[in-house]
């Protein structure tokens, strides 16, 4: 009868010990870092603050976003991959992930290869502006306006590698056209020599232009997205004049690879939660984004797709950051 009740406190105590561990294994037990390649107040560091907000409650952990600028987002992701694969330490991925995949020569990293893939979250349009003197009211009237002035017109971008410049990259590469990029440190300094026509045309994030547009400081050709958007429904794609066009500012989370699937797969629900829900649907729509949700694996191929087209507009482009 000792040794039954001696056999019983030993599993008694197995078990009280086992107990917390299992508490401890449940994910998230504490704060998830969410990391952005650019200072606060850009529209990836808004956007990232708009999910932690909603996933702090829903999944009954902290999430901090924490800014890492520096090499257009490349430090940040070099970071994040170095970290342990445990869903605690997850980035941001925008495009200029893709893009800086083959834009920067010597990164010890591999977007596609060495993170995994979490979920989408949004995409962005960016939309082509000129000046309103400019005299082309269509991109076709655009494009045959450079034609009849080869090398006199220029596009202007917020620096080399974004998704600004390299819109206005693919534009060139299709239509074949001599047109000059000239960058700038940013956008603020672009609007007023565009809308004096010190430089021609612009494929400017839709935030950044739209009021400029409806006020009629500048005028506004095509959105550069697929399908024609909600923001301004009158206003044509540039795929309806130049056909298989398309540049979307696309958003999503990725992590270190390596992330057990059980990690992945609460991750996952909670964006896709997150982007169901009326409020975020709300704040995503004022920013003129549609929302995105995605399986790892859907999103995982959208990050791929995108690495490729982009690393063919900057090998087409010759452009390069060592």
């Amino acid at each position: 009868m000792r040794k039954l009740r001696s056999v019983a406190l030993l599993i008694g105590m197995l078990c009280g010990a086992v107990a917390p561990a299992v508490a401890q294994d449940k994910f998230p037990n504490r704060p998830i870092k969410f990391v952005v390649g650019f200072l606060a107040g850009g529209p990836n560091d808004i956007v990232a603050r708009i999910f932690c907000e909603f996933l702090t409650p829903h999944l009954g952990a902290p999430c901090v976003v924490e800014n890492r600028a520096g090499q257009g987002g490349m430090l940040a992701a070099k970071s994040v991959i170095e970290s342990p694969p445990d869903g605690y330490t997850i980035m941001f991925v925008a495009p200029n992930n893709a893009i800086g995949q083959t834009l920067y020569k010597n990164l010890p990293f591999n977007h596609v290869r060495d993170t995994t893939p979490i979920a989408g979250t949004m995409n962005l349009t960016n939309i082509m502006v000129v000046p309103p003197d400019l005299p082309v009211k269509s991109v076709g009237e655009f494009i045959a306006y450079v034609k009849g002035n080869p090398g006199k017109l220029t596009f202007a971008s917020s620096g080399n590698g974004t998704s600004v410049h390299m819109s206005g990259e693919l534009f060139k590469m299709m239509t074949k056209l001599d047109i000059l990029h000239v960058p700038y440190r940013g956008s603020a300094g672009i609007y007023p020599d565009l809308m004096t026509g010190k430089v021609h045309a612009l494929f400017d994030n839709l935030p950044g232009s739209i009021e400029f547009v409806r006020t009629g400081k500048l005028r506004a050709l095509a959105v550069t997205t697929v399908k024609r958007n909600a923001a301004l429904p009158d206003l044509p794609t540039v795929a309806e004049t130049v056909p298989g066009y398309e540049a979307s500012v696309f958003y999503g989370v990725a992590g270190p690879k390596g992330i057990p699937a059980p990690v992945v797969e609460t991750l996952n629900k909670a964006f896709n939660a997150a982007l169901a829900d009326p409020k975020i649907k709300e704040r995503i729509a004022q920013l003129g984004g549609v929302p995105t949700p995605m399986t790892p694996a859907e999103f995982g191929k959208l990050l791929a797709d995108e690495t490729e087209k982009w690393g063919k507009v900057v090998r087409e482009a010759n452009i390069s950051v060592e």
